[in-house]
């Protein structure tokens, strides 16, 4: 099974080395090889997707991908910053699918910025449409304005779109994502004002007679925003455009106590998929060695078990994990008081040490 690891920049080497370290305890035949992506790759040859990282990619069975991006590249043209590089592979893989699961482990429901009630047993699943929406639409760019308030004006301008396969498969996708769990479909739309959406919840409903076992609601995506924050138990699988879908998973992130609790899952059709941490690069605390690696680690558990068929290998880091917090251990993000603060490192190897410990106790 062959993993392309792509740590690309900021925390992103600190946390996937961390990710790494974990799935080389699980005596499963992988081989990892390693390639240079965002800035780095930037750096090191003049593009934030070179070509030979593209192709390792491509080969590859799974991508282990850390995060991408620098304030010192925002001055560069837009094809060549970092995030592009990210952009790219969603595109070129058609990685149209994104889980983010959002769960509150029962250790940090006092980490999270809601009263622990609200969040206690938390389990809801995010998918997001990945490779659609205002973030691919074509027509873009900038032009000089022939009308609206201000003709001769200079503006900006992005088109959201969709086709009907486009959504049609991203339903099917939520649909038998949710007989897998509570059986319950939220669609999240601005069908009131935008076309794109109407068409969006038209689909949505159509599909949805395919899986009469399965509940369907809508929500506009400001009203989603608000029930995340008042009652987000009501939700279970949660189905979206790609903008939404940035946004609403990133709110969901701080239910669960942090956005560096947060894995995530981008899958092509056949379940190849790419697999990293929902946040950023963040390079104010590149280096520093406090960042929190569970994310990723998690992200590792989904590459197990969505893309490589190894479910009890992602089920034993997913345990660890837990037997981690169970431990008190927290980086500085989730950590709060009678905790015990540790860093990257040692989080890491923790939650290696708990793997080592389970198998020896499975042995004897």
């Amino acid at each position: 099974m062959k993993i392309a690891v792509l740590p690309g920049d900021g925390i992103g080497t600190e946390i996937v080395a961390e990710a790494v370290k974990v799935l080389k305890v699980l005596d499963l035949p992988l081989e990892m090889e390693s390639a240079p992506v965002g800035g780095a790759a930037y750096e090191a040859s003049g593009h934030p997707l070179p070509e030979a990282t593209l192709q390792l990619a491509k080969d590859a069975d799974a991508i282990l991908f850390g995060a991408v991006g620098d304030w010192k590249y925002d001055k560069l043209d837009r094809p060549l910053r970092p995030e592009q590089a990210i952009l790219g592979l969603r595109k070129h893989l058609g990685l149209f699918a994104n889980f983010r699961p959002a769960i509150c482990y029962e250790q940090l429901t006092h980490a999270s910025s809601l009263k622990p009630e609200l969040v206690a047993g938390l389990d809801i699943l995010i998918i997001r449409e990945l490779t659609g929406d205002i973030y691919f639409g074509q027509p873009r760019g900038r032009r000089t304005a022939v009308d609206g308030h201000f003709p001769g004006a200079e503006e900006a301008f992005d088109t959201m779109r969709y086709s009907r396969p486009e959504i049609e498969r991203i339903a099917h996708v939520a649909f038998q994502a949710a007989r897998k769990r509570n059986k319950k479909v939220t669609s999240v739309d601005k069908a009131n004002v935008l076309e794109t959406f109407q068409f969006w919840k038209d689909v949505m409903i159509e599909v949805s007679a395919q899986y009469p076992d399965v509940e369907l609601d809508h929500m506009y995506v400001d009203n989603a925003a608000m029930q995340l924050v008042k009652a987000p138990k009501k939700f279970d699988v949660v189905v979206t455009g790609n903008m939404f879908g940035d946004i609403l998973s990133d709110e969901a992130a701080m239910l669960t106590g942090s956005i560096g609790m947060l894995p995530s899952a981008s899958l092509d059709k056949n379940n190849k998929g790419l697999y990293e941490p929902s946040h950023g690069s963040a390079p104010d605390i590149a280096g520093k060695g406090i960042a929190n690696p569970l994310a990723t680690i998690l992200s590792a558990a989904m590459m197990l078990k969505f893309s490589l068929n190894q479910p009890q290998a992602a089920a034993r880091i997913e345990a660890a994990v837990q037997s981690v917090l169970a431990q008190g251990l927290r980086t500085a993000d989730i950590w709060s008081e009678g905790t015990t603060k540790v860093g990257t490192r040692e989080m890491g190897d923790a939650v290696v040490a708990a793997i080592t410990t389970t198998t020896k106790t499975i042995k004897s």
